[in-house]
Formats: structure tokens, C-alpha cells, sequence
């Protein structure tokens, strides 16, 4: 969401005159968006606000904004602490002057791709224990349906092929609207935007991913069949005291439905090792959860407190780092071993893939299940749809060659 948000405000003030500079020393304007999901980013900002000052200093017309995350309702507070700052803006708001192109038309990323970001909801009101984010971007806040299509049209317009739907919580997606249309809704009106050829979205929610949404990815043909489902334990008081607000029972069941109705699906969720007081019998709960449902990616963190979170306050961070660490590599070792097992049945096999760019002189570009693959070819083949025979899987990717006559 950070970069999609990145991406529009670069656009933004491209679309006024200015241009991009490779250093802050040559900028009359620099804006520093922040994550601060973990206290280690938020240091990272702080940083790098401080290393500013003294690039400013010496010119004071450099205008300096700081948005995302690090900007809460208490904006005197942190204009206190970094006086280095011109603006502070909330995640999501550009004031009138940044804003002023961006009413006469959707503001486009910057040098748009094949594939792209489109922010449908901010906020969240989920408040699990660990998390800053609704302290930091506030409850949902839904953007119109009407609103959304009219912007995806003009990224289509402008040769994007893929969109990517993002939301802290897409599932709750239109609750906030008047007419309130959910993420489905959603899906079935950009389905019939002319020369889009897939969409994604995530980050989901256990508790609200509804069966109207499980039949919209299993009926529509553009939208990837591909989702990202969030567990982070595989014990029922872990999850409680995470105020997740399912059980590990829940989430056998949705994984269930999912797999029952969509054919193909990858699936990929996040887990945190270390929550406190998590034992290891707790953690090893988790370890037969993901040897049991066998998840294509598995995003691990270990925890570390967020000062005003539920957890930070309630709960003491009684796990040592190097136990942490322990399970942490645990999981990433398990998971290794089960996407490599996942991917090889795909050897042999052909593969519809949109090219989105060149890396290390191969073209790369995914399938629908989200799967990376690389190919050799001399023809420019980026924003095309291409079929590629698989010769080599890995863990992390897959490798292959272009069958002939298959650009799309």
C-alpha cells in the first residue's frame, strides 16, 4: 500500500512540473513516506528524518512532507519533535496543492507497468493486539466503486494489464459506503473493463472473507485464483490473545470452502512466532497447521512489541530473540521444503503468464496462482500474455521456455 500510495504522489507532482531527482541534496521537494509495522521501520524513519536536517538547513525553500504511518492524529506532537518538517500528512490525504491535477482525472502511478496497485479501502477496525495500523491510519474508510473503475480504466488506458486491489482488510470493503457493495460487487464491475486482463487483491481477513467472495474468484475468469488468508497461529489461545476473532476450527473450515470451490487456488498466509508467553507446544500447534494445509507461501515474522498496541501493554515480550529466531527459521525451513514439493508438479507443464519486466536479462512475469517464472526470449515481451513450458522449479520460482505461437 506504501508504494502504490509512493507511486501516486510522484505522479502527482509530475503532473505540476516537477521532476524526479537521484539524490534529497538535489530536491526542492522530498517527501518521505514511512512504514512503522515494526518498531525497527519506525526507527528507520526517525533516521532518516534526522540525516534531512542538514540537508535542509542550508536551504531552507526545500520543502519536506512526511505521510504514512508515522503520521497519527497527533500531528503538534511530531511537529515538535522533527521542526525540519513542512507538512504532516495523514496516510492517504495530499493537501489542495498536490491534489489540484489529480480532481481532473485518476491520479496514475508513476510510469505505469504491465501490473499495478489500487489503494479501495484505508483504515482498519479489526484492532488485533499487535497491531498499530488503525491507531496510525484510522478506521476503513471505503472508496466508491464508480470512483475505482473510473481509475482502473485509466491505468488500462495508460497499458496496465493487471491491477492488484489492496485494503488493510479488503474483505471489509464497502461496509462504510451508503449503499454498502462488498469486495464481490467490486470484482464483478472491473471484471467488464475492457482490456484487463487480471486482478488481484489481499490482505484478507479470516473472520469476514464471505462465500459471496469465494464464488466471485471461482466464477470470474480475470481474477487470479490466487489468495493471501492471514492465520498467524495455529493455537486457539494465541489467536485469542491476539484478538484475531476466529479459531484454528474456523480457518480449517474457510480453507476448505476455498479449495472446495476454486479450482487451482494457491494459498498464502502470514505467521508470528514469539508471541508472548507463546510455549512450545503453542508453536508447534502452528508447525502442524502449516504441514497439515500446505500453503504455496508463508509470510513469517517474529513478534516484537508496538508501544500502544493491546499486546504491548497487556502482555510482557517473555520470548527470548533467540528463540524467536529459532522457530522463525523452523517455519522457513518447513516451508521450503512444501514449496518445493508444490511447485515440481508443475514440471512439464505449460503456464499462462503476464510479463512484467526483465531481471538479471531474463523476462519474469507470474501466473494467475502467483507463481514467478522466468524465460529467455529476444522479442519484447513485456505487458503480453505468454504460455511458457516449465524446465526447472525451485522453492521460489520457476524456470521455462516460451511455447511457440503463444504470445497473446
Amino acid at each position: 500500500m506504501n508504494k502504490a500510495e509512493s507511486e501516486r504522489i510522484g505522479s502527482s507532482l509530475e503532473q505540476q512540473g516537477y521532476q524526479a531527482t537521484a539524490t534529497a541534496e538535489d530536491a526542492d521537494f522530498i517527501v518521505l513516506n514511512s512504514c512503522v509495522v515494526r518498531q525497527s521501520a519506525e526507527n528507520r524513519v526517525i533516521n532518516k528524518l534526522n540525516a534531512l536536517k542538514p540537508v535542509k538547513k542550508p536551504y531552507p525553500g526545500i520543502t519536506l512532507a512526511v505521510t504514512g504511518c508515522l503520521v497519527n492524529s497527533h500531528t503538534d506532537q511530531l511537529k515538535q519533535r522533527f521542526p525540519q518538517v513542512d507538512y504532516f500528512l495523514k496516510p492517504g490525504d495530499y493537501p489542495q496543492w498536490l491534489e489540484k491535477e489529480s480532481k481532473l482525472r485518476p491520479v496514475l502511478p508513476q510510469h505505469p507497468s504491465p501490473s499495478t496497485f489500487v489503494t479501495i479501502i484505508q483504515g482498519c477496525n479489526n484492532f488485533c493486539s499487535y497491531c498499530i495500523v488503525p491507531y496510525r491510519r484510522g478506521r476503513e474508510r471505503s472508496r466508491p466503486i464508480a470512483e475505482i473503475a473510473d481509475e482502473v480504466t485509466e491505468l488500462v488506458h495508460y497499458g496496465v494489464k493487471e491491477v492488484t486491489l489492496l485494503g488493510q482488510n479488503v474483505d471489509s470493503y464497502g461496509r462504510d459506503l451508503p449503499d454498502q457493495p462488498d469486495l464481490a460487487d467490486l470484482l464483478h464491475k472491473l471484471h467488464t473493463i475492457d482490456g484487463l486482463a487480471r486482478i488481484r487483491f489481499l490482505t484478507n481477513h479470516p473472520k469476514d472473507m464471505s462465500h459471496k467472495l469465494i464464488e466471485a474468484v471461482a466464477e470470474l475468469d480475470k481474477i487470479c485464483q490466487q489468495i493471501n488468508l492471514p492465520v498467524q497461529s495455529g493455537d486457539n489461545d494465541i489467536l485469542r490473545a491476539m484478538r484475531r476473532g476466529y479459531t484454528v476450527e474456523d480457518y480449517r473450515r474457510l480453507i476448505r470452502q476455498i479449495r472446495d470451490k476454486i479450482d487451482g487456488v494457491a494459498l498464502s498466509t502470514d505467521i508470528i512466532v514469539g508471541f508472548p508467553s507463546e510455549t512450545e507446544q503453542q508453536f508447534q500447534q502452528t508447525v502442524n497447521l502449516l504441514s497439515e494445509l500446505r500453503f504455496d507461501t508463508v509470510h513469517v515474522a517474529a513478534y516484537s512489541p508496538r508501544s500502544g498496541t493491546t499486546a504491548a501493554r497487556e502482555f510482557e515480550d517473555n520470548i527470548p530473540p533467540a528463540e524467536k529466531k529459532a522457530r522463525l527459521i523452523r517455519i522457513e525451513q518447513l516451508q521450503e521444503r512444501i514449496a518445493a514439493e508444490i511447485n515440481a508438479q508443475l514440471l512439464g507443464r505449460t503456464v499462462a503468464i503476464l510479463v512484467e519486466g526483465r531481471k538479471k536479462g531474463k523476462w519474469r512475469g507470474r501466473t494467475k496462482t502467483g507463481k514467478l517464472v522466468f524465460f529467455n526470449d529476444n522479442n519484447n515481451c513485456l505487458g503480453q500474455l505468454v504460455k511458457i513450458r516449465i524446465e526447472k522449479t525451485s522453492p521460489w520460482a520457476l524456470q521455462g521456455k516460451v511455447e511457440t505461437g503463444s504470445n497473446d
